[in-house]
């Protein structure tokens, strides 16, 4: 297993900081060849997690997206239908018996490779995002199972394609409908929350080291009141550094001398029209009063 020192130092050299658990989580996966599973609010840095660590150890990262409706043509491999169309006309022409075609239009050449099918077929192990798998449906989840059991992928007219490489694969969920047992299983999990305050520190200042240390101890103290209120979307760390980029493109060395500049800048945080509408100036000045 790696150092669990080492991995984090990778991981914050590529942008992302790791707590011990997280480090360890990953420490695991990459020696048990482990599907990971993390689950957490949105905007805590689920997907962040995999982009790290396709840049920390150099891999390529493979991404599919999940959505309701999610299909094995859009996740796995569909046929490329237009060449095949063509191949048939040259082949009517030839008059190349009708078994022989078949067998020549259903080759691997045909085949348009999805990001699952993708994974597995690289030469050197790639990092597989599959993002928000509580989106997807349960039958969808169901098939997963077989990727995600033996890193094989059958296809009716070619047979079972089984890896070449075996991906570092990274599952994230918001928790909108309860993954099946079957999927917990084969995977290690990780809880990840909103960073503290002092991690929340260090993320800014990787993303940022010239800001000064008083604004970035503010911008997270501000940050994370705002988190405290009942927001209909608080705002994640994706957020959080949008708005210290913003202050920073304004000038802004101190929250307290700035008021204004808060106030214009309060889109990086509050993406709905209630909860725009909750952080008025007061509340702005108390949350400034206690950063």
């Amino acid at each position: 297993m790696e150092d669990l020192g080492e991995l984090q130092s990778r991981l914050h050299a590529a942008g992302y900081v790791a707590d011990p658990q997280l480090a360890a989580a990953i420490a695991l996966v990459l020696q048990l060849e482990r599907p990971l599973l993390i689950e957490g609010e949105a905007g805590v840095g689920k997907t962040e997690v995999a982009k790290a660590l396709a840049r920390a150890f150099g891999r390529k990262l493979i991404r599919l997206q999940c959505y309701e409706g999610l299909d094995v043509n859009a996740a796995v491999y569909e046929w490329n239908y237009q060449r095949q169309l063509l191949a048939i006309k040259i082949q009517e022409s030839v008059h190349t018996p009708t078994q022989d075609a078949e067998r020549h239009i259903f080759g691997p050449e045909y085949l348009l490779k999805r990001p699952l099918l993708a994974a597995i077929t690289q030469s050197e192990p790639p990092v597989l995002l599959i993002d928000e798998i509580d989106r997807a449906d349960e039958e969808f989840e169901a098939y997963l199972l077989e990727v995600l059991s033996d890193f094989q992928i059958s296809i009716p007219e070619l047979g079972t394609i089984r890896a070449t490489s075996i991906p570092l694969v990274v599952l994230t969920s918001n928790a909108t409908r309860e993954l099946s047992d079957a999927l917990r299983r084969r995977c290690l999990y990780h809880y990840l929350d909103y960073p503290s305050f002092d991690k929340e520190i260090a993320i800014v200042q990787a993303h940022m080291p010239d800001a000064e240390a008083r604004l970035v101890r503010q911008m997270v103290a501000f940050v994370q009141g705002l988190r405290r209120l009942d927001l209909r979307k608080k705002p994640g760390i994706a957020e959080s550094l949008d708005w210290a980029a913003a202050l920073l493109r304004l000038g802004v060395s101190d929250l307290e001398q700035r008021p204004d500049a808060i106030m214009d800048s309060l889109a990086c945080l509050l993406k709905t029209r209630e909860d725009s509408g909750a952080v008025t100036g007061e509340v702005v000045r108390r949350l400034v009063a206690n950063a």
